[in-house]
This record gives structure tokens, C-alpha cells and sequence, in this order.
């Protein structure tokens, strides 16, 4: 090949962001392109006669497994994060070519690219993607499981009493006299209080249950694994013991109350829809009692 040509086709191989190489069966480096310079801080020069393993350091462990593959004739493509000499990282896609003569294996092209945009972009996605289904599932403002959650949490609630037998509960939740908090103290300070009562609530129950915002100042609690209804009104007082204190929100000194309606499966209905509404029905007798109450659904 003429000198010319050859000239011009290492500058092709030194300009691209492209670490190209070839090792021979020793793992003994006979070419490197310049941008092992970048990625490695080592020339064409240090690196021709010097062994892979000296190159890769602590990742030659990692990628022995591939070294080998190569050497056996096995085309290998992967993954690998580079540290490189400024303290920095870049994400590759290494390539192993086998350089196969006569049937005998003599050694394997490398070719490592930079994919580390291409990685951040899948991480931002997968986070993306995260969050998303997150907020399909929760309420945007206290971050509660938000009906179609609900919904599915009772749907597995229900299996596993068919199943195991017991009865669960749910119990639709209102706060006593929250519309004039809005009126008086604006909006904002409206979402405040929600979000606190909101934390009280989640600490109140247990890891099995479910506390669920539908909207506004709605509320449903799913309380599972329950022998007795006597174990259903304990909890129930429990949870309104410890969400009923009282509370500084900003400018709001308040002693919240709640009004709650309860349904249990399986006496009071079989279907979602059915116990929800028997837990409404069963709110709106409680808030005609007065404040702070629950009632059982007849």
C-alpha cells in the first residue's frame, strides 16, 4: 500500500472517538489508535509490546472471560464503564473481533466506543419511566396510593381472605369542618394541613394496610388481615387516636377530626364498587351523628 494511503488511513484511526487495537495471542498489544491516549493516558508507543492486563488494571478480571472467548474464535460484545485518567467516567460498548488464519486464532481487533451519552439518556428514561408509573399510582400532593392502586390492593385483599379466610376492612374517611380552613387561610395552606394529616396517616397504620387519597379531603383505609371485627374497630380507633392530635400547620392551629364510614368484606359486599359504597353510605350516618365518629355499614 502506498505510504500516502497509509498515512491517511491512520489519521482516519487517530481521529475518531474510537479506541481501535489489536492483541495478539500473548495479549501482547501490536497496534493502538490515539484514543487510548485520551481513555488511558497511554501513546501508541508505551502501549505496542505491553501486555492487556497491564493496560486494564483492575478490569482485566472483568473482562477476562471475554479475552478468552475471542481467543477461542467467539465474536464477544459488552458493556463496560471505563474510568478514565482525569477521575472521570465513560461508559463503552466493547467489541472483541477474532483474527482467525488458517483456523488458528492469532489474536483479536478491539474496538471500544463511547456510549456514555446513550447511557445517561437510558437512565434519565428508566427514572423517567419511574416516575411516571409513580404518579399513575399516587396522589400528586401527599403521595398516597391514589384509587387505581386502591383498587388493586383491595382486589388482592379479597383473594387472600377467599383464600385464607378473615375479612378486611374499608373504611371511607372525611375531615370534620375542612372547608373553612380553605376559605379562611387560602389554598395553600389548605394543601399544607392535607399533606400533614396525610403523613399522620401512613405512620398510623401498618405495613399491610393501605391508606388511599381520592380527592379533596377523601380518604379510604384498607385494613387487612383482620380476625374479629372487634381487631377492625380496634385498629380504627388506633388510627384516629394517632391522626386526631393536635396540629400546627404554618398559620392552622387545629385538633383534627374525622368521620369515617366501614364496610367489611365479606359481609357487607364481594365487589370493590359494592364495598365502596356501602363505606359511603356507612360516612354519611356517621357524619350526621356529629364529628369524630365511624360507623359499621348495616
Amino acid at each position: 500500500m502506498p505510504q500516502d494511503l497509509i498515512d491517511i488511513a491512520m489519521k482516519v484511526v487517530d481521529n475518531v472517538d474510537v479506541m481501535l487495537g489489536y492483541w495478539d495471542r500473548d495479549l501482547r498489544c501490536q497496534f493502538a489508535n490515539a484514543a487510548y491516549q485520551v481513555w488511558f493516558g497511554r501513546s501508541r508507543q508505551e502501549l505496542l509490546g505491553s501486555s492487556i492486563q497491564d493496560l486494564l488494571g483492575p478490569l482485566y478480571e472483568l473482562n477476562r472471560p471475554y479475552i478468552q472467548a475471542a481467543l477461542e474464535g467467539k465474536v464477544q460484545v459488552f458493556e463496560r464503564a471505563i474510568p478514565l485518567p482525569d477521575g472521570s467516567v465513560r461508559h463503552s460498548l466493547a467489541s472483541y473481533y477474532p483474527d482467525v488464519v488458517g483456523g488458528t486464532v492469532c489474536g483479536f481487533t478491539v474496538q471500544v466506543t463511547d456510549v456514555t451519552r446513550l447511557k445517561h439518556l437510558e437512565i434519565e428514561l428508566q427514572e423517567a419511566k419511574k416516575r411516571a408509573e409513580l404518579m399513575a399510582a399516587h396522589d400528586f400532593l401527599t403521595g398516597l396510593p391514589n384509587r387505581v392502586l386502591l383498587m388493586d390492593r383491595i382486589a388482592i385483599a379479597m383473594a387472600r381472605v377467599r383464600r385464607a379466610g378473615g375479612l378486611f376492612g374499608i373504611i371511607a374517611i372525611d375531615m370534620d369542618g375542612f372547608k373553612p380552613i380553605n376559605d379562611t387561610y387560602g389554598h395553600d395552606r389548605g394543601d399544607d394541613v392535607l399533606r400533614e394529616i396525610a403523613g399522620r396517616m401512613k405512620a398510623a397504620i401498618r405495613s399491610t394496610d393501605t391508606i388511599a387519597r381520592l380527592g379533596g379531603d377523601e380518604f379510604i383505609l384498607l385494613v387487612n388481615d383482620v380476625a374479629t371485627l372487634e381487631d377492625l374497630r380496634s385498629a380504627i380507633q388506633h388510627f384516629l387516636g394517632a391522626v386526631c392530635q393536635p396540629m400546627q400547620v404554618a398559620a392552622v392551629s387545629m385538633t383534627p377530626s374525622l368521620s369515617c364510614g366501614v364496610a367489611v368484606f365479606p359481609t357487607n359486599g364481594t365487589q370493590e364498587k359494592e364495598l365502596m359504597t356501602k363505606a359511603d353510605v356507612a360516612l354519611y350516618a356517621a357524619k350526621k351523628q356529629g364529628k369524630n365518629r365511624f360507623v359499621f355499614s348495616e
